[in-house]
């Protein structure tokens, strides 16, 4: 069997890395800087929305890591998990 040529497609490429690191640094700063509001509202608020404020600045390091993470993992709609072809069971 030959070896078919594999084709790359300029449109399904990823963004480049350093752009990609960019905007997860912008987004991880940005969910920095609301967690420091929130420390912030927790000192200033009244005592029933002092204890959201906290709430806020506790949880929000899990998810801005989470989303500043997400990004270069993902696949495409269009693209192939693996080009292997299945085996046959026979």
């Amino acid at each position: 069997m030959a070896k078919e040529k594999e084709i790359f497609d300029i449109t399904s490429a990823p963004k480049a890395l350093s752009a990609d690191q960019s905007a997860r640094q912008k987004r991880y700063f940005f969910s920095m800087m609301i967690r420091t509001a929130c420390f912030i509202l927790t000192v200033i608020l009244p005592s029933p929305y002092r204890w959201i404020a906290l709430l806020g600045a506790v949880a929000l390091p899990y998810f801005a890591v989470v989303i500043a993470n997400a990004g270069r993992e993902t696949f495409s709609a269009g693209a192939n998990v693996s080009d292997e072809k299945p085996r046959s069971l026979s």
